[in-house]
């Protein structure tokens, strides 16, 4: 499988890495189809973030509810990072089964390009963190999943990223110790999954040693706050998960109503991306130089 972010290119691992040990705050934004990953990728961010909610809505008009299987998501992960030269970040779920499950995921994701990997703590079906319902397995064997993340890696720079979504369910001191554990049995970046306050932000920033993942969702359970905010209270982290396809739902809302209304887009056109530029991102200047190239 080839892809952009292949061991031949500067590694996109090990820019990730050595970016989330420095002490600005990381912004990531969501990506979720190849628009918005070539979108993001223009723009110089240091990492983007493959959105499950997004990713699976966009793929399969699913909801988050584990029911994209691997296969689905591994095809994913491999377009978004072979078309990009930002770090991606991926969502990989439960990790899709038991324990040769999460090796034969963590060694798929990195040969697909990632530059690291989420995982989850929830029992299967898992559900999107902001939503009502999730169970969590076990600690002890969500540990072992997080050995094995961490043994079945090929390059010690390919990011585990661990997430508990215990704090709903089972509080947020639950969620701590399982954070806890998560760092002791090898992840990168802990990731306790919304904390409910300001407070409990508070808590979990002074709490440990690893950088430190916050999921930014609007209109979600954890309070929205500026990312030099968050830095203060010591996230290394803030991924913004549903910005983008929640932006484009309602611009797609607001243009095809004009449509249905027969207003036709003529009134709309500065709400539209130019044209041009669309075929700029997308790449067409390179297909016409070859059409050039190779014309009769």
């Amino acid at each position: 499988m080839t892809s952009i972010n292949d061991d031949s290119q500067p590694s996109v691992r090990q820019a990730l890495r050595a970016r989330l040990a420095q002490p600005d705050i990381l912004v990531a934004p969501g990506i979720f189809d190849m628009i918005s990953a070539k979108m993001a990728d223009s723009m110089g961010f240091d990492c983007l973030y493959m959105t499950g909610f997004g990713t699976v809505a966009s793929y399969l008009g699913l909801p988050d509810a584990g029911l994209a299987t691997y296969t689905d998501m591994v095809n994913r992960v491999a377009a978004f990072c072979g078309g990009t030269r930002t770090p991606v970040i991926c969502d990989g779920d439960t990790g899709y089964g038991g324990l040769l499950n999460v090796a034969h995921t963590v060694r798929g994701y990195e040969q697909a390009g990632a530059a690291g990997i989420q995982l989850e703590d929830q029992e299967f079906p898992k559900k999107c963190g902001h939503t009502p319902g999730r169970r969590v397995i076990p600690l002890d064997d969500m540990v072992r999943k997080i050995k094995v993340a961490a043994q079945a890696r090929q390059d010690n720079n390919f990011q585990i990223i661990a997430r508990t979504d215990a704090r709903t369910s089972l509080g947020l001191d639950e969620a701590l110790r399982r954070g806890e554990a998560f760092a002791k049995a090898g992840a990168d970046v802990i990731f306790i999954e919304s904390p409910e306050s300001v407070e409990e932000l508070e808590k979990i920033g002074r709490s440990f040693d690893l950088p430190l993942l916050v999921n930014v969702v609007e209109g979600g359970r954890t309070p929205q706050l500026a990312p030099a905010d968050l830095q203060k209270l010591g996230f290394s982290l803030a991924i913004y998960p549903a910005s983008g396809f929640l932006a484009v739902a309602k611009a797609l809302k607001d243009m095809y109503g004009e449509i249905k209304q027969l207003k036709g887009t003529e009134g709309a056109k500065q709400a539209l991306y130019p044209f041009a530029d669309m075929c700029e991102l997308m790449g067409f200047p390179g297909v016409w130089e070859f059409d050039r190239l190779h014309a009769d």
